[in-house]
């Protein structure tokens, strides 16, 4: 295997944020507060530390022996903030991205102004990324992964076969927890469109987001209708 984790998609080599520079590898519960009191937003809502890492224990319990993959279909595409050894194009079937998650905690948006952002669910197929972590690596950045997605509420982690060429791997993603108040499995399109349009936070807007993933998959010629579709209304809707 060659060292270079870019081999397969070269031209994604500019448009995924290093570990290093990424604002999520020494992210924390620490670092949110700071920044959610300096907005004047509220703070409190998130899982400790400790129920955190035992969401993180059990999942992994039987993946930790080989390198482990990591299917990404949302954010995850342009700022992982791990360190990975290969990334590949995957296809993920019985799960479908749907931009139901309703942020509101200061990220993309907040309650005054909502943002939105994607989840996994039930249902159909989704094209993504697939990350390769190095199995000696695992514990490390699993800690940074959960510290990024299970800061609160939103998600749980699943194991799904994920295509990537001929192969399929096991690979670790995060599904639509329906228990959480972030997630809304009936937002209309005008709702998405206006959360998209207004919401913003401390990771930047809403409809950057959105344009992002539109961005990769053309880069990669992933087509996904329910994005492109977003994006049209989107602009038709800025200008």
């Amino acid at each position: 295997m060659t060292n270079d984790p870019f081999s397969h998609h070269p031209e994604l080599a500019e448009l995924i944020t290093r570990p290093e520079d990424s604002f999520f590898r020494d992210f924390s519960i620490n670092k949110l507060e700071n920044i959610l009191i300096d907005r004047g937003l509220p703070t409190g809502w998130w899982h400790t530390d400790e129920h955190r890492n035992s969401i993180r224990e059990e999942a992994l319990t039987e993946h930790r022996s080989e390198d482990l993959w990591i299917f990404a279909y949302g954010s995850l595409m342009w700022d992982p903030a791990i360190r990975f050894t290969e990334v590949r194009r995957a296809l993920v079937d019985g799960y479908q991205r749907r931009f139901i998650l309703k942020d509101i905690h200061g990220a993309r948006g907040t309650r005054e102004a909502p943002g939105l952002m994607a989840a996994l669910d039930a249902g159909g197929e989704c094209e993504g990324l697939a990350f390769r972590i190095d199995m000696e690596a695992i514990e490390r950045e699993t800690d940074i992964l959960w510290r990024r997605e299970f800061i609160g509420p939103a998600y749980f982690p699943v194991f799904v076969p994920a295509q990537i060429g001929e192969d399929t791997v096991n690979a670790l993603t995060f599904v639509a927890d329906f228990d959480a108040e972030l997630i809304e499995p009936e937002l209309s399109r005008t709702e998405q469109l206006d959360y998209l349009a207004n919401g913003s936070g401390f990771l930047g807007y809403s409809a950057d987001y959105l344009r992002n993933i539109a961005r990769q998959f053309r880069l990669l010629g992933i087509e996904d209708d329910e994005v492109e579709g977003l994006v049209r209304e989107l602009n038709q809707l800025e200008k």
